[in-house]
């Protein structure tokens, strides 16, 4: 089990009581329903696998047409829970005969027979109408194919006030029988917001591992593709439900890109095992922002929440040695560069720029603005991303902005957060 603040960490009955009334029962019924779910995406122009059927009663389970589906499709319950009813196919093998991604061979009357079990309710815990969606079968994004065990591996990220605030990928094994669900045994794997890349790994939803069963292949390192992206069409989606706070799971389609597959209005706590980070904490940093739209909110997450460990990752070089009075090039707004110096500040965590620098290099305009912070002496005063290189690296951060450098020599104070992969050299 990971260790963490118990303060950082979200409970079920904390996450009932506080988050989950954040959102409307019309949303949540939505989202129930995973057809109703698909209407809505498509009303939004959200990407998501094509449906080529909804089948009610026994009579629609004998009237489609069956001979159709040649390859890659889907049977799931349209309110399942836990991944349970459904079965992904690859392909037609013979008249009356299909293969699933498991090897396994189906008659037609066994999909009906399946059909049948859906609509009569086993596959649900909730509401009354039992329906069959059929639907395309996403399939697996090849820079994920050696870590997914039959099945198509799908990302969860959970969004609170249109913030992304913690992210997993979900990986298919034997003994969740190639879903991407881990109660079913799937692994989850903690994501770093800032990078997209895999940090920690946990098996039956707490069991911490390091490697994918059976293999010498590591967890951590995996660069997941058009994340950005995949951020950005998680908070458009738990937009378009009016969820506050939701689970967005998605696909990632070799050609059409991030693709929702469904959004829950409940979603598990064991990603917060997957990342070693309490999501309590993080909900309670962004409850307040004000986001101006889906690349604000990434933005605002990349900057909250990157990873130490991704970073370490990252970074194959030696750490550079620096004084605690450095020259940085910053760049501003329009793409230009300036020469300011900087004062290496250990006593402080996050840093900070010249109110006047931040000015002249165009950062302070209102689209620019992440959120305003309350610093010491200053009182509230406005954060704003920054991009800036020192001793050969470059550093994409955040700072506060500060009147109180304006009067000093060093316009830039560089706090802990962005020293972490340099060695200070305190003699002068």
């Amino acid at each position: 089990m990971f260790i963490n603040k118990a303060k950082d960490l979200l409970g079920i009955n904390a996450r009932n009581a506080i988050y989950l009334s954040r959102s409307s029962n019309k949303s949540k019924a939505i989202v129930h329903s995973k057809y109703a779910t698909k209407i809505l995406l498509r009303e939004n122009n959200i990407a998501t696998a094509e449906i080529y059927g909804i089948l009610g009663t026994g009579e629609d389970i004998v009237d489609f047409d069956w001979q159709n589906l040649t390859k890659n499709f889907v049977i799931k319950p349209t309110n399942g829970y836990a991944g349970t009813g459904v079965v992904a196919f690859r392909e037609k093998v013979g008249e009356d005969d299909w293969l699933d991604m498991l090897g396994n061979h189906w008659s037609l009357a066994d999909i009906k027979l399946h059909c049948n079990d859906i609509l009569s309710g086993q596959y649900s815990i909730h509401g009354l109408n039992h329906n069959v969606i059929i639907e395309e079968r996403v399939p697996i994004h090849p820079k994920l194919l050696k870590y997914s065990y039959k099945g198509t591996p799908d990302i969860r990220v959970v969004v609170f006030n249109s913030v992304p605030v913690m992210a997993m990928l979900r990986l298919p094994t034997e003994e969740s029988g190639g879903r991407a669900n881990v109660t079913q045994g799937a692994l989850g794997v903690g994501i770093d917001i800032a990078t997209g890349i895999t940090t920690y790994a946990v098996a039956h939803k707490s069991q911490p591992i390091r490697y994918l069963p059976g293999t010498k292949r590591k967890l951590n390192g995996i660069v997941i593709p058009e994340w950005e992206k995949i951020l950005e069409t998680a908070i458009i989606a738990s937009n378009a439900a009016e969820l506050n706070f939701a689970g967005v799971d998605l696909f990632i389609h070799k050609d059409k890109g991030p693709m929702v597959v469904e959004l829950n209005a409940a979603p598990g706590l064991s990603i917060q095992a997957a990342n070693r980070a309490g999501l309590r904490r993080r909900l309670e940093r962004v409850e307040d922002l004000n986001i101006q739209g889906p690349k604000h909110g990434v933005k605002v997450a990349q900057a909250l929440f990157a990873s130490d460990f991704a970073s370490k990752i990252k970074n194959k070089a030696e750490f550079p040695v620096v004084s605690i009075h450095e020259d940085v090039l910053v760049w501003g707004d329009n793409k230009q560069k300036v020469e300011a110096s900087a004062f290496l500040n250990t006593g402080r965590f996050s840093s900070a720029i010249a109110k006047k620098l931040a000015q002249d290099l165009g950062l302070i305009d209102v689209d620019d603005l992440l959120w305003f912070q309350s610093e010491q002496e200053e009182g509230k005063v406005p954060v704003v991303e920054v991009k800036f290189r020192i001793k050969d690296q470059t550093v994409k951060t955040t700072m506060v902005v500060s009147n109180k450098l304006n009067n000093k020599q060093d316009k830039i104070e560089l706090g802990r957060k962005d020293l972490k992969n340099f060695i200070i050299r305190f003699e002068e």
